[in-house]
């Protein structure tokens, strides 16, 4: 039981798999429905309680990299901000809290607790407000994946 609590833990720390496939990734292998939901929820509120203050830490460090040797890993960085910026903007921009908790819900790679944050840094959103998009927006999340894994639009 342990074991698959941190298993599905841990799998809802990874960007872009997150809480959602770490459901479905539970249930698959036959897990508690409700260890899975409570593991998967762990990792959405850690996520969403430590992304939104640790973004400005990693522009730094990232900016540092780039006078470094290690200056395409700063690249990429820099490469993945751009991204995030185009395809949240539409969402975010124009929507505020309600486009960024309906950015993070939808359960498409390259949306999802990891991104809205970055999107919400980006854009300068205040905490107080991205954090709970990004809960909400996780558990929508993990719920639009949750239902079909277990047959109920399948």
């Amino acid at each position: 039981m342990l074991n698959s609590l941190l298993e599905i833990f841990l799998l809802s720390l990874i960007p872009t798999f997150e809480g959602r496939y770490a459901v479905v990734y539970g249930i698959g292998r036959g897990y508690s429905l409700w260890e899975t939901l409570f593991a998967a929820t762990l990792g959405v509120l850690l996520l969403s309680l430590t992304l939104p203050l640790s973004l400005p830490w990693m522009d730094r460090i990232m900016m540092w990299l780039g006078s470094t040797s290690l200056k395409k890993i700063a690249h990429l960085y820099i490469h993945y901000v751009e991204h995030v910026r185009k395809k949240a903007h539409p969402y975010v921009k124009k929507w505020g809290f309600i486009g960024l908790t309906v950015f993070v819900a939808i359960p498409l790679p390259g949306t999802g607790v990891w991104t809205g944050a970055l999107a919400a840094y980006i854009f300068g959103i205040e905490k107080r407000q991205t954090v709970p998009a990004l809960v909400l927006g996780g558990i929508l999340s993990i719920s639009i994946t949750m239902l079909p894994a277990l047959g109920v639009f399948g």
